[in-house]
């Protein structure tokens, strides 16, 4: 079943890059009680996940603030040393914004945004989407159609929603 607005997020345990490697994090204890923005991508380094889509949060970080988004949390289907690499290459860790691995698809799976696309060699990975999260529960969500599109899932589409 696909995620929606209404919807409580799953329990999840996704990876982040810490001081000392690859540190697991559980999502309920990012979205509790807190305002967050999640967006997930394809993959690491791909052409839009890269050109357009994390830039447009590195863009509107400041307006996300500024409408009490505690934290901006970027998710891909890549191991948690490519999303530590991508955020530096980006710009998105200096910008602020979380860069976390769901390495095994378990939460893009989960939430019903996974798919495959073997002529590109992409198995398990997630649709372009952004959601935002209040104490746990979508109240707004912008999948795309298309994964190769970011129009309604960039931060200024998610901001024109909110």
């Amino acid at each position: 079943m696909t995620i929606k607005t209404g919807d409580t997020l799953p329990e999840a345990t996704l990876i982040r890059f810490g001081d000392n490697g690859p540190e697991p994090l559980a999502l309920s204890n990012l979205t509790k009680g807190r305002k967050v923005v999640i967006f997930a991508v394809p993959g690491a380094f791909t052409p839009t996940c890269h050109s357009a889509h994390v830039p447009s949060f590195i863009r509107t970080k400041a307006q996300f603030d500024a409408k009490g988004v505690d934290e901006i949390i970027c998710i891909a289907v890549n191991d948690p040393f490519v999303m530590k690499a991508w955020g530096e290459a980006t710009g998105a860790t200096a910008a602020g914004i979380t860069m976390l691995s769901d390495a095994q698809s378990a939460f893009t799976t989960a939430i019903g945004m996974n798919f495959d696309a073997p002529p590109a060699g992409l198995m398990a990975r997630s649709k372009r989407y952004a959601m935002l999260v209040e104490n746990g529960v979508v109240t707004v969500l912008n999948a795309e159609e298309n994964s190769g599109q970011c129009e309604i899932s960039a931060g200024e589409g998610l901001l024109d929603a909110m």
